[in-house]
């Protein structure tokens, strides 16, 4: 039994080597590095035109920034219960503001301007991810869940879609109610492809976007939710739970990179040559460099 078992262990491991080594090794493990483990929970890592890369440590209320000098810095305190974040071509913080389940633009002297606040009079359930196109227009995923620090005990909405927020209007539409909790998000640089994660059902989804916005065509491609995922350069998909999981736009995983904490929450490329591969982790941030350049 024992010489099956490591043969076994063998195999899984020279099959996950192979997966790698196949064009290139995408990344060492040995080199993953912890930044700092002095948040509660941290949440919706973006990058800057810098590479500089911002974060949400959501139940603590505050965004931080995490420097290409390799510094951390308090960006924001009180941040609206900030999510998820993206950076618009003017370099404004766009974030999911979980306190009142609205979206924000914070312009670079920090002041706040409030985008979306409601949908036929209703509150959404709570924007989680974002991603915009190139139009500055907003795609979000609006998942339930229940804040300790909300007033209200259920939704107003039911459903738990996808809408997007066309740049400049206030009105969201809604784009996608064939999911059943969707939460991590990310598209495509040539503004072709969404790719959504249904937390519910452990699927991640790819729509084709359309010139009006609307999705069509949803395709199943991987049987894996993700919390936040990101793309690089040869179009490979990496998306975050139990570690941060690697795969080619086909679905075939190429790449697993372990990080020793119960969860991780999201994920993007970050650095000047947006090379480093920078990780939010339940209490903690980690950055590992990567064979690979980010899209975003």
């Amino acid at each position: 039994m024992k010489k099956y078992f490591f043969a076994l262990a063998f195999s899984v491991i020279s099959v996950a080597a192979v997966a790698q080594s196949a064009k290139q090794q995408i990344f060492v493990q040995d080199s993953l590095k912890l930044v700092s483990s002095q948040f509660k929970f941290t949440e919706g890592a973006s990058v800057d035109k810098q590479g500089n890369v911002f974060f949400t440590d959501q139940p603590n209320d505050k965004i931080w920034k995490y420097g290409t000098d390799g510094k951390l810095s308090m960006y924001m305190d009180k941040s609206g219960r900030a999510n998820g974040t993206y950076f618009d071509k003017r370099g404004n913080l766009i974030v999911c503001a979980d306190e009142h389940n609205e979206i924000w633009k914070i312009d670079k002297n920090k002041k706040v301007t409030v985008l979306f606040s409601d949908f036929e009079g209703k509150k959404v359930n709570g924007p989680n991810d974002i991603w915009l196109d190139a139009r500055g227009g907003i795609y979000f995923t609006d998942p339930y869940y229940q804040r300790d620090y909300w007033t209200r005990k259920s939704p107003e909405i039911e459903p738990q879609r996808v809408y997007y927020l066309p740049k400049g209007k206030k009105t969201a539409i809604v784009v996608a109610d064939n999911v059943l909790k969707p939460n991590g998000i990310v598209g495509t640089p040539d503004g072709k492809f969404l790719y959504v994660a249904d937390m519910k059902a452990n699927k991640t989804y790819r729509y084709n976007i359309e010139p009006d916005a609307s999705l069509t065509g949803q395709t199943l491609i991987l049987n894996q939710h993700s919390d936040g995922m990101t793309l690089d350069t040869e179009g490979n998909i990496y998306v975050t739970g139990k570690g941060v999981n690697i795969y080619k736009p086909n679905g075939e995983q190429i790449g697993h990179i372990n990080i020793p904490e119960e969860w991780c929450g999201n994920i993007c490329f970050g650095g000047k040559q947006r090379n480093i591969l920078f990780i939010t982790a339940s209490k903690s941030i980690y950055t590992i460099h990567v064979n690979a350049r980010g899209v975003e």
